[in-house]
């Protein structure tokens, strides 16, 4: 027999108290890495206004492998794109921005000033 068979009650609250040092380990792990992206979208931010957008670009996407849930770094993300002229990356960008923030009205508002303007250009293909 052994001791997992033995001990079967032992054997949940170990893994219990497993999961549970898991969790309390990782909470600050997760803000840390906020924290970070965070970080990355000011400097981003600063330097975009210095016109480095490809500085921008790089804080940005940075910010987003970091936390892909960072709906203001998808929408700069757009934002700079844009301004690149990298039109399709722009529009996937603010599409991820509106789809993890639906109730941001920035984001929204950048998203349907893209679309105004970029929808009713003519492009290669439409010509």
């Amino acid at each position: 027999m052994t001791i997992v068979a033995a001990f079967p009650l032992m054997t949940r609250y170990l893994a219990v108290l497993g999961f549970a040092t898991t969790l309390l380990t990782a909470a600050p792990a997760v803000a840390d890495a906020r924290d970070d992206a965070r970080r990355q979208v000011q400097f981003g931010i600063e330097v975009a206004g210095r016109g480095l957008w490809r500085e921008a670009i790089y804080r940005w996407e940075r910010a987003i492998e970091i936390d892909p849930s960072y709906a203001e770094a998808f929408n700069n993300l757009g934002v700079a794109y844009e301004h690149e002229g990298d039109l399709e990356k722009a529009r996937q960008a603010y599409e991820k921005a509106v789809k993890l923030a639906p109730s941001d009205a920035s984001i929204r508002q950048n998203y349907e000033l893209f679309k105004e303007v970029n929808d009713r250009a003519p492009t290669p293909a439409r010509q």
